[in-house]
């Protein structure tokens, strides 16, 4: 019999005897948002002038996307204003939990400050988590959520000359692993999480074929306490050769290869932040942040230390339902290298301006 018949057949067969399907329930959903921000960027060197500049443009993150739900299988897609794809996959609930399966938010991220500038920076690259979007599979057990996401192979490496290098010939055996879980109650939430990253590649610093291993490893926590009115959130990201898992930093937070040897040295990070404020009523909203990091590597017997600091002070203020506009003056800043006692100043922005939303 021919093929083709028989794939038909079997197709109708299956139709026949499936049950009925539910049908699916779309939920549409976007929200533009704009940055109107002046900023006077200090080079921190002598001799050198700051910079004065208008931020008024259209965020990377607003975004247009759809929930759809069809008894126990739903999905979600989302495109930002690049356009680049934020999220799409799909969920089974199977009764114990859920398995989601495609790009999403992986269980390293925590959005426990408001900070709007850098495009919601939300202190994220200070002590408050964020690895983004990524392809993976997870399942979701209540409070629990376990991830292998893809691999981050194609990385950028430091040298000890403080200069960037791609590796480009990478293999990774495993998925990153990730996990966190998530309580709340009606005075506080928290958030523990940890995630591991590993995989080989070829230096070719003293020979073709001088293999090496990156290692990374992320671990912490983010959380917030519900006083009345007032709330107080806080986090802390500590590990090894963080940006070599995606993680988002402010310092310099990968592996360094040392260009004498082809070694390979750790580069260890810890950030912390928090974060207070005070909603006053339904429109007006206060709220004010600090985080700070500091990434440190030591190669062949010589220290280096990165850090880098964020604050900020802003009013919420909701005209309408989903329209907002958030005023905020801060300071972000790179703060200094230190390398063998020697500290050498980087670049300091002052901010003062707004993040207009409306959320459709």
């Amino acid at each position: 019999m021919n093929k083709a018949i028989v794939g038909i057949l079997i197709t109708a067969l299956i139709l026949t005897f499936a049950g009925p399907s539910p049908a699916a329930e779309w939920t549409v959903y976007g929200s533009a948002r704009m940055a109107t921000f002046s900023s006077d960027v200090d080079p921190q060197v002598a001799g050198v002038s700051s910079d004065t500049d208008t931020l008024w443009a259209l965020q990377g993150n607003s975004r247009i996307g759809a929930n759809v739900t069809a008894g126990d299988v739903g999905g979600r897609f989302e495109y930002g204003s690049g356009p680049n794809l934020r999220h799409l996959y799909g969920t089974w609930n199977f009764g114990p939990g859920i398995i989601l399966v495609g790009q999403a938010y992986t269980p390293l991220n925590e959005f426990y400050s408001n900070q709007v500038y850098e495009a919601d920076n939300d202190l994220n690259k200070e002590g408050m988590i964020f690895h983004g979007r990524r392809a993976q599979i997870q399942v979701r057990f209540s409070k629990f959520e376990l991830a292998l996401v893809e691999p981050n192979t194609q990385v950028t490496l430091l040298n000890s000359a403080g200069a960037t290098v791609t590796s480009t010939d990478s293999d990774a055996a495993l998925p990153q692993i990730m996990m966190s879980y998530h309580y709340t109650s009606g005075l506080f939430t928290i958030d523990p999480f940890l995630g591991w990253a590993t995989y080989d590649f070829t230096t070719g610093v003293t020979s073709a074929t001088q293999q090496e291993s990156v290692d990374s490893l992320v671990y912490g926590f983010a959380g917030k306490v519900y006083l009345g009115p007032a709330f107080f959130g806080a986090g802390l990201v500590a590990g090894s050769n963080v940006g070599n898992m995606g993680i988002t930093t402010r310092t310099l937070s990968n592996t360094v290869i040392n260009t004498a040897d082809g070694k390979l040295a750790d580069n260890d990070t810890l950030a912390y932040a928090a974060v207070l404020g005070y909603k006053a009523n339904d429109i007006f909203k206060f709220e004010g942040g600090y985080g700070y990091i500091s990434s440190e590597v030591d190669v062949a017997g010589v220290k280096t230390e990165d850090t880098g600091f964020s604050y900020y002070i802003q009013s919420t203020v909701t005209l309408a339902p989903g329209v907002i506009v958030v005023p905020e003056v801060g300071i972000v800043s790179n703060d200094e290298i230190k390398t063998g006692g020697v500290a050498t100043k980087q670049s300091e922005t002052t901010y003062l301006g707004a993040k207009w939303q409306i959320n459709f």
